[in-house]
C-alpha cells in the first residue's frame, strides 16, 4: 500500500514510518518539516496523491482544553477533506485510553478528533493506547522547577511506542474495523515510581513532589480509569526493560 503518516516525525510516528517501510509499503510522512501543515492544509493535496491509507499520529503538547480542541478539530477536518478528494479509502487514528473519563486538556481534543473521524466520511479505525514509556521523561521536563519535579498521583500502564506503531500498521493492513480493543503495556505502575526510576537511571538529582490533580482528570488518574479494561491488547516491553535499553544504547 501507499501509506501517509500524519505526524511521521514524532515519538510514535517515526516508528510507524519505519515499521511500514520494513513491511514493504510505500510511505510518505506528513509533517511541517516535510512541507505539510495539518492546521492550514498546506501541502496536503499533493502529499496524499495515490495514498490508500492515512495513519494519523499527529499531536500537540498543551494543557489548554481550547488549544487541544482547536488543533484536533482543524487538523482532522483538513485531513479528511483532503483524503476524500484524493480517494483515500482508510483513515487510522491513534487515540488515548480513558479519554471519555477525563474530558479536559489533551483528552478533550482527542474526543473531538474521534468524533470527527467517525463522521468524516472516510472508512476508519481507532486505536486507543496508554501513555508511551517516553511519557515519563517528557513529564519530568514539563513539571520540573529547579531541582523539584511535580509528579501527579497516577496509575498508568506504559507501553512501548514501537509496539503501538506495529499495531497501527496491522490495522492499516487489515482495513477499516471501527474501534479496536484498547492497547496498554504489560504492567500497571505508579507514575511516581517510574519517575524515580528514570531520575536514578539518568543520574538526575531532583526531589519528587507528589501532586494531587483536582477535578475529573485528577480523579481519573488516581482511580485507574486511564488503565485498559480486561480483554484489551497488551504489549510486551515493560518500562524497566525500556529503561535498561536506553542505558545499552
Amino acid at each position: 500500500m501507499r501509506i501517509a503518516v500524519a505526524g511521521g516525525t514524532g515519538t510514535v510516528g517515526r516508528h510507524v514510518v519505519a515499521v511500514a517501510r520494513e513491511r514493504g509499503h510505500n510511505v510518505v510522512s506528513l509533517s511541517r518539516a516535510e512541507g505539510v501543515d495539518l492546521i492550514t492544509g498546506h501541502g496536503l493535496a499533493q502529499a496524499l496523491q495515490g495514498v490508500d491509507t492515512v495513519i494519523d499520529v499527529s499531536g500537540i503538547q498543551v494543557l489548554s482544553t481550547k488549544k487541544a480542541v482547536d488543533f484536533f478539530t482543524n487538523a482532522t477536518q483538513n485531513l479528511l477533506v483532503a483524503e476524500k478528494k484524493a480517494g483515500v479509502t482508510h483513515h487510522v487514528v491513534l487515540s488515548i485510553v480513558g479519554i471519555d473519563k477525563a474530558n479536559s486538556g489533551l483528552y478533550a481534543g482527542k474526543l473531538v478528533q474521534e468524533d470527527e473521524v467517525r463522521h468524516g466520511g472516510v472508512p476508519w479505525t481507532i486505536l486507543r493506547s496508554t501513555q508511551f514509556h517516553e511519557f515519563v521523561p517528557m513529564s519530568i521536563k514539563a513539571a520540573s522547577v529547579g531541582r523539584l519535579v511535580f509528579v501527579p498521583t497516577m496509575l498508568t500502564q506504559p507501553v512501548a511506542a514501537n509496539e503501538v506503531a506495529a499495531a497501527l500498521v496491522d490495522a492499516a493492513e487489515a482495513g477499516p474495523q471501527g474501534r479496536l480493543p484498547d492497547f496498554g503495556g504489560p504492567r500497571t505502575e505508579h507514575l511516581k515510581g517510574l519517575v524515580a526510576a528514570y531520575l536514578a537511571k539518568t543520574r538526575q538529582k531532583k526531589r519528587i513532589v507528589p501532586l494531587r490533580v483536582p477535578g475529573p482528570m485528577g480523579k481519573a488518574m488516581r482511580s485507574g480509569a486511564l488503565i485498559p479494561a480486561p480483554g484489551s491488547a497488551v504489549g510486551r516491553q515493560t518500562f524497566q526493560e525500556w529503561l535498561d535499553a536506553i542505558g545499552a544504547a
